[in-house]
């Protein structure tokens, strides 16, 4: 572990390191976590307190004792049943969305998988888990974006008052969808509205909204980020995407290598409440902790031949870290792996013969602090 003289971030790349931190929240807290890069300016602040946004500690950055009851309602409510339930949901949507990327594929040659299939399949299968019909995908899918770039990323002023406009839309939306009376019984906010605080009390609307607010991100805008990356390096591996079809196996095997090697979360971050001795090192109070998660992947000590993508590793799917490790582990990670692996599959059956589009230039890529993806996944056949 070591200092960055740029950024003043620790940044920590060991696997064994990562997992240290992981596993114990008490001496390196997740309370940095959502913290904004970038810090916003007055204006950007005056732009979300109009729209009452406010983000209380729910999930990813709490490191109260309300944490463990709220992750539970997340977890149960994406539970393995639900999962393989969801499986022809998927399988469904996505057939709809490959029918008419082919139709585009054929008229015009060309496509963009990530404007037609990457994002849409896991917006509109959340929208139907959630029971979600009364808004536009595409404006969910506008506004899930728009909540990572003003925390994560490093936008110019203007770039800053177009995000927070959007953020405020999302938690108005969210803040009124949450408030509504009674919620439908079984749905996600029905859940969150029969959980009680440590103390007895219900979920307030802001926790509850919050709550709300890692789940479309997560499942919509990480797990779009992780079908886009994996499409993009499936369609780049000798013979792997006419593999990808088969019924089950090489589509799974490579979503978990992916997961590996180039994951949609890259890095996060912890702070030390307290001065700290790590790996030799002695940290101060108030650190600001780095966790090179996709860096843990590569580490030789305990991934044979790090560089190359192996499916069918013996070791990948519990030795990774994108989705992190302990209590703070990702609950919906069953989902997006599933997700990611359907929508391989069910593209390679569609368009067997689609390969990407040749190009002199390096494709955009998006690249925030803690989240890195394609920005285009164009196809010729």
């Amino acid at each position: 572990m070591h200092q960055d003289p740029g950024t003043g971030l620790w940044l920590v790349s060991r696997y064994d390191d990562i997992r240290r931190v992981l596993l114990d929240p008490r001496v390196f807290r997740p309370d940095n976590a959502q913290d904004a890069v970038t810090p916003l300016s007055v204006g950007v602040l005056r732009v979300l307190a109009r729209a009452g946004f406010r983000l209380p500690p729910a999930l990813a950055s709490n490191g109260t004792d309300s944490h463990h009851g709220l992750r539970r309602v997340v977890t149960r409510f994406f539970n393995a049943q639900r999962v393989a339930a969801a499986v022809p949901v998927i399988e469904r949507v996505a057939d709809e969305l490959l029918d008419a990327a082919q139709r585009r594929l054929n008229s015009t040659g060309s496509c963009d998988l990530l404007e037609s299939y990457a994002p849409i399949l896991p917006c509109r299968v959340l929208m139907e888990l959630l029971d979600i019909d009364r808004v536009d995908p595409t404006t969910l899918i506008r506004w899930s974006d728009a909540s990572l770039e003003p925390f994560w990323g490093r936008p110019t002023p203007e770039r800053q008052l177009e995000l927070a406009a959007a953020v405020g839309e999302f938690h108005q939306w969210l803040t009124a969808t949450v408030s509504a009376a009674p919620a439908r019984p079984g749905s996600f906010v029905e859940a969150l509205s029969r959980h009680r605080l440590p103390d007895g009390r219900p979920v307030d609307v802001g926790t509850a909204v919050g709550a709300c607010i890692f789940v479309f991100i997560a499942g919509q805008s990480t797990t779009g980020q992780l079908i886009s990356t994996t499409l993009h390096r499936a369609l780049t591996e000798p013979d792997l995407w006419s593999r990808a079809a088969d019924e089950q196996g090489p589509a799974e095997a490579w979503v978990e290598e992916v997961l590996r090697r180039e994951p949609p979360v890259t890095t996060w971050r912890r702070v030390t409440p307290e001065p700290v001795t790590f790996g030799g090192v002695d940290v101060p109070a108030g650190a600001q902790l780095l966790l090179m998660l996709m860096g843990s992947g590569s580490d030789p000590e305990v991934f044979d031949a790090p560089d190359q993508m192996c499916p069918h590793r013996a070791n990948t799917r519990h030795h990774h870290l994108p989705f992190g490790v302990g209590r703070h582990r990702c609950p919906g990670a069953s989902w997006a792996r599933t997700e990611a692996a359907v929508a391989l599959r069910v593209a390679a059956r569609h368009l067997p013969y689609a390969r990407i589009a040749p190009t002199d230039e390096r494709p955009p890529i998006l690249g925030l602090l803690s989240f890195r993806a394609p920005l285009q996944v164009r196809v010729v056949s």
